[in-house]
């Protein structure tokens, strides 16, 4: 037997917390890649005789994307940092891995979108991440799972 009797639920359920962060993380470094690409062809490409990055919509969704992905990791480098404390992070876990795929998913249709027509084509990077990303709101639990699991912990937390 490994662990405690009647205590391989809970051990379980603990392990998922630590893959919630990893799956979270991969959603950052997807979505990071992303938008790397997205901005690098933004200054790249060429329309009406300027870069697409001079545009103000193009600037918007960089200036969103970048914002978001931040935040994205914050509440992955928190939920990590009360691991690596030993803490409970089941609510933490769940949070940073439903942002950061939702996120991730989000970033990477933004990055379609700079892209263009370009975006579906296999020569550029912008339809493998926009592929991919979508895995990461299903793995270790679907985003209505997080939401669920979110909830019951805020509820269990009440007075």
């Amino acid at each position: 037997m490994i662990g405690q009797r009647g205590e391989g639920f809970i051990d379980a359920m603990k392990i998922l917390d630590g893959g919630r962060i990893s799956i979270a993380a991969l959603a950052l470094g997807m979505a990071r890649g992303a938008y790397e690409a997205a901005a690098k062809y933004a200054t790249e490409r060429e329309q009406f005789g300027q870069p697409i990055a001079e545009f103000q919509a193009i600037q918007f969704m960089l200036a969103d994307m970048a914002t978001k992905i931040d935040a994205a990791a914050m509440l992955i480098y928190r939920a990590a940092w009360m691991k690596d404390l030993g803490q409970n992070v089941t609510k933490e876990s769940a949070m940073a891995k439903l942002f950061a795929s939702e996120i991730g998913v989000e970033v990477a249709d933004k990055a379609l979108q700079i892209f263009g027509g370009y975006g579906y084509v296999k020569d550029f990077p912008a339809e493998k991440f926009y592929r991919d990303m979508k895995l990461c709101t299903i793995g270790e639990g679907t985003s209505e799972i997080q939401r669920i699991v979110i909830a019951r912990e805020i509820l269990n937390s009440l007075p």
